[in-house]
């Protein structure tokens, strides 16, 4: 199967606290995959399925950013569990759950680095 993504990397200043960032908000566990010159980390996928992944990246030439491209993470089955876990996990909403009509529901965030990125769920 053919997606328009194959992968996508989210920049970060702090790599610690971005990943307890992303871990307490999709409540998942990232990889630590650590390269010569970044520290680097891998979201869950599913590699064996031609599944799109991602990973979070600190290393010079990578700026987090609330202009530009767009990452809509899975948030779930339910957006609203996901957005109850935002604050907490020292992130912020700036655009609260929105209904998209058949293509379910997204929300966008600043997470703990400065970046802007949606959440997407079907209900």
């Amino acid at each position: 199967m053919s997606h328009a993504i194959s992968w996508f990397e989210i920049p970060v200043k702090n790599y610690e606290r971005a990943k307890s960032f992303y871990n307490t908000l999709l409540n998942i566990e990232i990889t630590d995959s650590p390269m010569a010159k970044a520290k680097y980390g891998m979201f869950p996928y599913d590699s064996d399925n031609n599944g799109v992944g991602g990973g979070l990246i600190e290393m010079d030439g990578y700026t987090p950013a609330t202009e530009g491209t767009m990452v809509y993470l899975n948030a779930g089955n339910d957006l609203n569990v996901t957005l109850s876990r935002v604050d907490a996990a020292g992130g912020k909403i700036v655009m609260p759950k929105t209904d998209i009509g058949e293509n379910g529901f997204m929300a966008h965030v600043l997470d703990t680095e400065g970046n802007k990125i949606a959440l997407h769920s079907w209900s």
